[in-house]
């Protein structure tokens, strides 16, 4: 009986060090998937949304060590009537509204700061379109009609083989894939706990064989679509997303804090949602975009991208938003207004013939309602046309 004391003594002992040593070494990836199954938690998603660094892979993103760029203040204006109980209802964590690039407004809500770097999410995509028309400005991808296995040959015999560029901006490729957040086995939440585990957003892209139609025939929103267009701007240049963002985009509007973008096991760029940043720096963003690509006497972004990209040309129904290259317009457009979207309510919105651009971000668990949508589009207009009033003297 001592003897299989012993035994059972040394057993045990064994089995403690082999979970010590198990738990030390995936220890991190442990943490990693724990926040992803946690980061939508009601009472979390706030401080999560500006704490990704904290719980994730990440890397900087630009050079922000010169003075920021001005953003200079103008006349506060009064927001509209009733928007008071709309920040409190959408779970608003930041409010920043620029008119003619000056700043107009600004707030921030639920114990966030000004310092936060909030999550971007398919905001994020936006950035993506903008740094591909400076790619393709510069011949590194020769046509957006080429096909993405052109630039992404890894990518050949899976889904992707005969979608082109074109179709990935434009989110026409025909690729079936699962976006329902709430599904734990659905496609972008399997995505998600490739990214929590290290895994490679490469792999997990030329792993995905099957489609529901022939591309560029039918829209349908499917975030890896973005991923895909990475992997050629990689492939065509031959440089990584994080280098040619802080490069050409990032480091020329001269922000105020160093952004980060979340990565895959292999320092990938999270391209399709991991950008963050503080909203004053969205806003600069969205200001370059709104002066069609120009920024300190600078032209960042080609002007004709900039209307090409924020013109909706993707095949999508009557009933549904337009799309362009990786942004959206409402459904009654104004001439020139448009807007880069993320999960859970983050928004640039840019109207240019109000010279108005509101950058906003939020937890809002309803960002998927249609009337919801609307009426978040309703008060931005309400915001724009007010800021214009302020601007003619008619407050």
């Amino acid at each position: 009986m001592r003897r299989f004391g012993k035994w059972l003594g040394r057993i045990l002992l064994a089995a403690f060090c082999a979970a010590l040593v198990i738990g030390l070494w995936k220890g991190e990836e442990i943490k990693r998937l724990m926040a992803v199954n946690s980061l939508f938690e009601p009472d979390r998603i706030v401080r999560n949304f500006s704490t990704m660094d904290a719980a994730f892979l990440h890397v900087p993103v630009g050079n922000t060590q010169t003075p920021p760029s001005a953003l200079p203040a103008g006349p506060k204006m009064t927001l509209p009537d009733g928007t008071a109980a709309w920040l409190a209802a959408r779970k608003v964590t930041s409010l920043v509204v620029l008119s003619n690039g000056q700043l107009v407004h600004e707030s921030y809500h639920l114990g966030t700061k000004p310092e936060d770097r909030r999550i971007s999410w398919s905001l994020a995509k936006s950035y993506i379109s903008a740094l591909t028309g400076i790619v393709l400005a510069q011949g590194s991808i020769a046509s957006l009609d080429d096909p993405v296995t052109r630039y992404a040959p890894r990518l050949k015999g899976g889904a992707y083989d005969g979608a082109t560029v074109r179709n990935v901006l434009n989110m026409a490729t025909g690729i079936s894939f699962d976006e329902d957040y709430t599904d734990y086995d659905a496609d972008i939440n399997r995505m998600g706990r490739v990214l929590a585990l290290g895994g490679l957003m490469d792999d997990f892209a030329a792993g995905l064989t099957e489609t529901f139609t022939t591309p560029g025939s039918d829209w349908q929103y499917v975030s890896i679509d973005t991923h895909v267009l990475g992997m050629v701007i990689r492939g065509a240049t031959g440089r990584s997303l994080v280098d040619l963002m802080g490069a050409h985009i990032i480091t020329p509007l001269g922000l105020e804090s160093t952004p980060f973008y979340l990565t895959d096991g292999a320092g990938v760029a999270f391209a399709l949602g991991g950008l963050n940043m503080m909203t004053r720096d969205y806003a600069r963003f969205g200001q370059m975009m709104a002066q069609h690509g120009r920024w300190n006497e600078q032209q960042i972004v080609p002007k004709d991208w900039v209307i090409a990209s924020t013109t909706a040309s993707a095949p999508t129904g009557p009933d549904e938003y337009g799309y362009g290259y990786q942004w959206w317009m409402p459904h009654d457009a104004r001439p020139r207004e448009y807007m880069g979207r993320g999960i859970y309510g983050q928004y640039l919105y840019i109207n240019e013939e109000r010279g108005v651009v509101i950058a906003l971000t939020a937890a809002d668990g309803e960002f998927r309602n249609a009337d919801v949508q609307r009426q978040n589009i309703a008060l931005f207009r309400e915001i724009a046309d007010r800021v214009q009033g302020d601007a003619n003297g008619k407050r």
